[in-house]
């Protein structure tokens, strides 16, 4: 009887490894179906649709410290983007993070990023980077841009166009100096930025 226990503790290990791989594939099916193709004479609404399904997917492969995980989980937009925010509003109607209800925030200063677990600084605004980084030192936020060379000067990720296709900067030491865990899975799909 104790080796059939033995036997039977070895199978729900192996099915849950199973299981694992699987859910991986999943994300990974999932996450690479979402860099959507962007064509040239694609419309604000359907880039601000895009970069949402990114930003609610970062709250998943993402782990901020305990203490973040009270109270709401705020967006802020650095800039005006009227469609990006209307998104971001649509889906923090429908969308949590956990238990946390999403608060999305249009930001004008780096003074006002100091209280947001994302700040998302629109290509307008990024000459502000310098200013959020130091709003933002000994906090938690992932810095969240899209102008080309932002993922090497001090944000987490820059959403950049490669062959008509959406995709993601990833520069994971920019990140965890915030205190923050990013999962296996959005590494890979991302790619690595020093």
């Amino acid at each position: 009887m104790h080796s059939s226990k033995k036997y039977g503790l070895q199978f729900d290990l192996c099915i849950e490894k199973v299981m694992k791989k699987l859910l991986f594939i999943f994300v990974s099916v999932m996450i690479l179906s979402s860099w959507m193709v962007v064509l040239p004479d694609q419309s604000e609404e359907a880039n601000a649709k895009i970069k949402t399904i990114y930003i609610y997917n970062f709250t998943k492969y993402i782990e901020w410290p305990a203490s973040y995980k009270e109270g709401n989980f705020v967006v802020g937009v650095l800039g005006t983007n009227t469609p990006l925010v209307t998104e971001l509003n649509k889906m923090a109607s429908s969308k949590t993070v956990g238990t946390q209800k999403f608060e999305i925030k249009s930001v004008s200063t780096p003074a006002d990023c100091a209280k947001c677990h994302i700040v998302y600084i629109l290509s307008d605004n990024s000459s502000q980077l310098n200013g959020v980084l130091g709003k933002l030192k000994g906090k938690s936020a992932l810095i969240v841009t899209d102008k080309s060379g932002l993922a090497t000067k001090g944000s987490g990720i820059n959403f950049f166009v490669d062959g008509n296709k959406q995709k993601i900067e990833l520069n994971r030491s920019n990140i965890e100096k915030y205190k923050l865990k990013v999962a296996s899975t959005l590494v890979d799909m991302a790619v690595q930025v020093k």
